[in-house]
Formats: C-alpha cells, structure tokens, sequence
C-alpha cells in the first residue's frame, strides 16, 4: 500500500464492539462506512453487520488499548487492516481481499 493510501486509512472512522467470555476476548473492528454491507468474492463472503461490529465508534489508541487484551480480533476494512498491522497485530502477507475489502483475523494463544 503507498504511503498516501495508508494515511487516508489513518483518517477513515472504525466501528468497535469487544466481546468477553471468560478469559476469552473478541475485537471486532471495521471501517464505519462498511457496516451494513456484504462482500462476495468466490466462495468467500463477508457480512459487515451492525450486531457483529457495533455502532461505537473508536480511535486509534482505543483500538490499540483493546487490542492489549484482545485474544482474537477481526479486522474489516482499510483502515481497520492498517492499524492492525501498524500495531503489530496482523502481517501483510496474511491479510485476505474479498470483493476488494481488505480483511484479517489475529488469534493469540
């Protein structure tokens, strides 16, 4: 991704919503303007709904504050793939386009 493309991701609004069960720590994150819609690319789809993500909106720390404690998370967009891999959390090489939407999942053990 050039640089100019990565500092538009920077300025795009993510949705966040965490979810907790026992020791277990859910991060779902996309780019606000994805929520809503569905990508199909092949045999791979991805659903970008409201209930999954959530309508809360974040910043980049709190994202990275929630990412801290985070045992999976999933990442739906630009801008959410970005940061993710800005902070460490997803390689580049390991991240899936569907329908021209950029996706990834982390999972720590």
């Amino acid at each position: 991704m050039s640089d100019s493309m990565s500092e538009d991701a920077e300025k795009k609004e993510m949705n966040l919503k965490v979810y907790r069960q026992g020791a277990e720590v859910l991060v779902a994150v996309c780019d606000s303007d994805l929520v809503g819609k569905r990508f199909t690319e092949g045999c791979l789809h991805v659903d970008v709904c409201k209930d999954f993500f959530g309508e809360e909106r974040t910043s980049p720390e709190e994202l990275e504050a929630a990412l801290r404690s985070a045992t999976i998370a999933n990442f739906v967009g630009c801008c959410a793939v970005e940061q993710a891999i800005r902070l460490g959390y997803v390689e580049r090489e390991n991240v899936l386009c569907i329908d021209g939407i950029l996706c990834a999942q982390m999972v720590r053990m």
